[in-house]
């Protein structure tokens, strides 16, 4: 969720897999070196755990932290990780765990042309109707074992609104650099509340690192979500995480990344508000940029073409970041 995290370990009866999943009792809202650490992992470790929804509910329904604006999980001590390395953190398992979730029901004010403004529709309507002290949310039913959401209410006359879930991770980061404490709201260049897409089961993002161990937060999670989060959320709900992750050493990297299967994703991560999309555009390209160059020892001529030729642009959020995307099949044997 755009706007706007544990630290003692309880037992849960339910098991995942092998493994018990670790759930603090506290919860940050800050990608901040100074939080307790929750858990200090080896490189490689898998680490199973929980997050909690934007509004701060868990899997059960049960508030969990005193503010809402998606409180995170961790931080994570990752050995090994000193500043100016980078960590690369696999996510194993992103997986829903509730059988609902919620979104806002209309498109932010930031999204659309000044002069739409006036005839849109007020979505503020709905007083405590889903979440309590909220007055623009709608509510939706996610089929666990079909893996859809469906709008619960209300429901439009001429479109089903059902669509395959994509579970994801709104919230991504490390302790920011320096004394800099940064709400789970924005994005930069210790990853923060990304809102991709993208960021889901299969993935690895990577992260510079700015403190000792990196410390790690995770959350936000979205049972779907467009690109652009145009209305400021996904379908928000909570999440089952399975992760590991290795430390790259001495990487100096300025930004963000995301690797799967099929592509290099070079994130230009911004606050939104602050500059706009081209200027997250012009991170995004420089750092492919660096990227082919220094890990693919690609000629320059070389990455710039590629990139002219094939790189795939993601508005990741309406008014702040953007991806940039290069097929692997086109890059050179490392």
């Amino acid at each position: 969720m755009r706007r706007i995290c544990g630290v003692f370990l309880v037992s849960t009866a339910v098991l995942w897999g092998q493994s018990a999943p670790l759930i603090p009792k506290t919860y940050y809202r800050y990608f901040n070196h100074t939080n307790p650490v929750l858990k200090r992992i080896k490189p490689g470790e898998v680490v199973v755990t929980k997050t909690i929804d934007s509004a701060a509910m868990d899997f059960e329904g049960k508030v969990r932290h005193s503010e809402s604006g998606n409180p995170l999980t961790g931080p994570f001590f990752i050995e090994g990780a000193d500043p100016g390395d980078a960590i690369r953190v696999e996510f194993r398992k992103v997986r829903l765990n509730r059988n609902w979730g919620t979104t806002a029901y209309r498109l932010g004010l930031y999204a659309v042309l000044p002069e739409a403004i006036e005839g849109l529709h007020k979505g503020n309507d709905r007083p405590d109707k889903v979440i309590k002290g909220r007055n623009n949310i709608v509510k939706w039913d996610i089929d666990l074992a079909r893996n859809m959401v469906k709008l619960n209410d209300p429901a439009s006359k001429v479109a089903k609104l059902e669509f395959p879930a994509v579970p994801m991770l709104g919230c991504v980061g490390v302790a920011a650099p320096g004394d800099f404490s940064p709400t789970s709201g924005p994005a930069g260049s210790y990853g923060g509340n990304l809102d991709y897409n993208e960021l889901r089961e299969g993935a690895t993002v990577i992260l510079p690192v700015y403190h000792p161990g990196a410390l790690l937060y995770i959350g936000d999670g979205h049972a779907l979500q467009g690109d652009g989060e145009a209305t400021g959320n996904g379908v928000e709900t909570s999440m089952d995480v399975e992760f590991s992750a290795t430390v790259q050493k001495k990487a100096s990297l300025t930004g963000p990344r995301l690797e799967n299967s099929e592509y290099l994703i070079s994130i230009g991560a911004q606050p939104e508000f602050v500059s706009p999309l081209d200027h997250a555009l012009q991170m995004a390209t420089t750092d492919m940029a660096r990227w082919l160059q220094q890990d693919y020892k690609m000629e320059p001529f070389a990455a710039h073409l590629l990139i002219s030729l094939q790189a795939k642009y993601d508005v990741i959020t309406v008014a702040g970041s953007m991806g940039l995307k290069i097929p692997k099949k086109y890059l050179p044997a490392r």
